[in-house]
C-alpha cells in the first residue's frame, strides 16, 4: 500500500463514527414483523440444525460440512473461523441461500429457508440479506456512490429514497467525502467501506460476510471491525463473518471455531 493510500485511509479512518415484503410498506413496520418473527423463535435469527454438505468426487464422496448446530441472534456479530478448507465458505454459501445442505435444515426469521425454492431464497435474500465479499466486488466503472445506489435500484427500492439512503449509508462507513471517488482512486480500505455501505443499503437484517478482513492490514482490519460494531447498533442488523485473523475476534459476540468440517 502506498503512502498516499495510507494517507487516505487515516484521513478518511477519522470520519468513522427496517426491510420491507412490498415498497409501500413503512420502515417502522418492516423491524416490527422482523422482531415478530425473531422472537417466535426464541430471538434467533438464524438456527442452523445439522446441517451436512457432501459433495461426489470420482466414485467417492467428500464431506465438506459434518453436523453443523449453530444460532446467529439479533445484533449479534458472530465469527466463524477456521483454517482454508476448514469448510467456514461452504458454510456460508448455505447460510446465505447460495448452495444447499445435503441433510439438516437452516431456519431464517421464521422461515425455512433451506427447503424454499431457489427463486424464494433469491427473494429472501434480496430483501433480508447483504453480502460482502473478500474481493469487494465493486463496478470498477462507477463512483462509490453509484456502487452503493446500485444496490437500491437491483433491491427495487424507490427512486425517491436513493439519494438520502446513498448518502447515509457512505457517511455511515466514514466516506462521506469520497463518495464520488471510483474503486481505483481508494485504497483497499476504503474500498471495502464502500462495498459495507453497499451491503447496507436496502436494509438487510443479516450480513454475511467472507474474509471481509483478509486483504488488509491489521490497522485497516481494526477500522473495518468497528464500522461493523458501529453498523450493528445503528442498522439493527446482525453479522455472520469468516476470518482466520486473530487480531479481530475478541470483537466477537461469539466465534466457531471450524476443524475438517466440524465445530470444536
Amino acid at each position: 500500500m502506498t503512502d498516499t493510500k495510507k494517507r487516505e485511509d487515516t484521513h478518511t479512518a477519522d470520519e468513522l463514527g427496517s426491510r420491507s415484503d412490498h415498497s409501500n410498506h413503512s420502515e417502522k413496520e418492516h423491524r416490527a414483523r422482523a422482531s415478530g418473527a425473531s422472537n417466535d423463535t426464541n430471538e434467533k435469527l438464524m438456527a442452523v440444525n445439522m446441517v451436512e454438505r457432501s459433495f461426489p468426487v470420482g466414485g467417492s464422496t467428500l464431506h465438506v460440512l459434518k453436523g453443523i448446530q449453530m444460532d446467529i441472534k439479533p445484533r449479534q456479530l458472530v465469527m466463524l473461523k477456521g483454517r482454508s478448507g476448514s469448510g467456514k465458505t461452504t458454510l456460508l454459501n448455505c447460510l446465505g441461500g447460495l448452495d444447499t445442505p445435503s441433510k439438516g435444515e437452516i431456519w431464517f426469521n421464521g422461515l425455512p429457508f433451506s427447503k424454499m425454492s431457489d427463486d424464494e431464497r433469491t427473494l429472501v435474500r434480496r430483501r433480508e440479506m447483504g453480502f460482502i465479499f473478500q474481493a469487494f466486488a465493486l463496478m470498477p466503472l462507477l463512483s462509490a456512490y453509484e456502487n452503493v445506489e446500485l444496490s437500491l435500484r437491483m433491491a427495487g427500492k424507490p427512486r425517491s429514497e436513493w439519494k438520502k439512503r446513498v448518502e447515509e449509508c457512505l457517511e455511515l462507513v466514514g466516506l462521506a467525502k469520497r463518495m464520488h471517488h471510483r474503486p481505483f482512486e481508494l485504497s483497499g480500505g476504503e474500498q471495502q467501506r464502500v462495498a459495507i455501505a453497499k451491503s447496507i443499503a436496502h436494509r438487510p437484517i443479516l450480513l454475511l460476510a467472507d474474509e471481509p478482513t483478509a486483504e488488509l492490514d491489521t490497522a485497516m482490519s481494526a477500522q473495518i471491525m468497528s464500522v461493523f460494531q458501529n453498523i450493528i447498533e445503528t442498522e439493527n442488523v446482525s453479522i455472520c463473518m469468516t476470518t482466520h485473523d486473530p487480531t479481530i475476534m475478541e470483537v466477537a459476540d461469539h466465534v466457531y471455531e471450524m476443524v475438517d468440517g466440524k465445530f470444536i
